[in-house]
């Protein structure tokens, strides 16, 4: 066909999580609730690590901004999603949808780099805990913020206009529920040789570095607590352990599935099922994970409950 005949994309249509009228209304509460859930945990773990003095340690600086990462992450996707539940026509902009693209690809490469800077933030504090204070400093946690921050801006500005410099014509449906790269690009009628380039280096590399730091900081943290002689202390120590890398497995296992792989050996329908997974659950379990069975964190609720004008 000749580029004359072909029709500039203004709008996207979004197929959702399932095409099937009779789930749509069941789907919408399904997800409302998990978003309340992930908007309700995520705030009071920012809450709580902000204003109680108990809280201001490393740690909870780190579990803080997961939290802001999680609840940025979640509120890119569920609203648009929710709202599409409800009307016949699930259409989103062009602008729109890259709008959504750049901020869900922040968040979601912060995430990966967060995870990595609370491991190795595990990792001073079970193996050398004479050095902690000095090795993870205020200034160090802001520095290591910070360039997180830089980063995933940075790599989520070159990803998404790399996928939107491509053309897209006549075909705009996206079989999926929110604007990502893999469906945008199988829309596209021109070469998607750079783009796709471009997002599985990125993706790739960013996976590598961020796993080489989770799985060398905890495979240390394993070895010293086999050390402890205490059965209750290694117990302890194994229980948390435990918990965080059943978030980071199934956070990276679904990344890898989705982004480590060539474009044509992606089942749209498949990835629709991981995308929820650390779009929409994670961010949902990661406060109940990492926080909310924590005694600090209980504690802390338990006296802004109890007495909260005590934290003014």
């Amino acid at each position: 066909m000749a580029p004359g005949n072909f029709t500039q994309v203004t709008e996207f249509i979004l197929t959702g999580v399932s095409d099937r009228p009779d789930l749509q209304i069941p789907l919408f509460f399904v997800f409302l609730v998990i978003y309340g859930l992930t908007v309700a945990g995520n705030l009071s773990i920012i809450t709580l690590t902000s204003i109680d003095f108990q809280l201001q340690t490393p740690m909870y600086f780190f579990l803080r901004h997961l939290a802001i990462i999680n609840f940025g992450n979640s509120t890119v996707i569920a609203p648009k999603m929710l709202i599409n539940f409800l009307v016949k026509k699930k259409t989103t902009f062009y602008y729109e949808c890259a709008t959504q693209l750049g901020l869900f690809l922040v968040f979601i490469v912060a995430e990966v780099f967060m995870l990595a800077v609370m491991a190795y933030d595990r990792y001073v504090a079970i193996c050398n805990p004479l050095l902690y204070v000095v090795v993870v400093s205020r200034q160090i946690c802001l520095l290591l913020v910070s360039l997180t921050y830089l980063y995933s801006f940075s790599t989520a500005v070159v990803a998404s206009s790399s996928v939107f410099s491509v053309s897209y014509c006549s075909s705009n449906v996206i079989n999926h529920y929110f604007c990502d790269t893999v469906p945008l690009l199988a829309l596209s009628c021109s070469d998607t040789y750079f783009p796709e380039t471009v997002v599985f280096i990125s993706a790739a590399t960013n996976l590598v570095f961020s796993m080489t730091v989770v799985l060398i900081s905890y495979s240390n943290i394993v070895l010293s607590i086999l050390r402890i002689r205490s059965s209750e202390g290694r117990k302890k120590g194994f229980s948390t352990c435990a918990s965080h890398m059943m978030a980071v497995t199934v956070f990276y296992g679904t990344l890898l599935f989705m982004y480590a792989q060539p474009q044509t050996n992606h089942s749209m329908d498949t990835d629709k099922m991981a995308s929820v997974f650390y779009t929409l659950v994670i961010p949902m379990l990661n406060p109940i994970i990492y926080s909310l069975w924590n005694k600090d964190v209980k504690a802390a609720l338990k006296r802004f409950l109890t007495n909260p004008c005590s934290f003014k």
